[in-house]
């Protein structure tokens, strides 16, 4: 199985950019998908995004639809989360996780970083 890591959290101010990363340690295949997901205290773990690894094929929730994009460096075994317009119910520890199929729930994922804060402040 995949070993996951995301990277790229941090504070940024409400209407400002974060890139986050999700780095592979090892090799992945072609029916890989990858998703991103985020999770507030006290909260559900809640669907952003997700990727084919090998179409680049991509699914969004409508909350971050137009304001975030998914993309991948099959090269460098990493998937990236562009958040562009970014707003304070943004704020939430965001993980990315593999599946082998086209799934906007969490249960359906595995590989679990151990994920990375996001902050945006108003």
């Amino acid at each position: 199985q995949v070993q996951l890591v995301e990277s790229g959290g941090g504070s940024v101010q409400a209407g400002g950019s974060l890139r986050l990363s999700c780095a592979a340690s090892g090799r992945t295949w072609s029916n890989l998908i990858m998703g991103w997901f985020r999770q507030a205290p006290g909260k559900e773990r809640e669907f952003v995004g997700t990727i084919g690894w090998s179409s680049g094929r991509t699914n969004y929730a409508d909350s971050v639809k137009g304001r975030f994009v998914i993309y991948r460096d099959n090269a460098k075994n990493t998937v990236y989360l562009q958040m562009n317009s970014l707003k304070p119910e943004d704020t939430a520890v965001y993980y990315c996780g593999g599946s082998t199929d086209w799934s906007t729930s969490p249960a359906n994922f595995g590989s679990w970083g151990r994920g990375t804060q996001v902050t945006v402040s108003s």
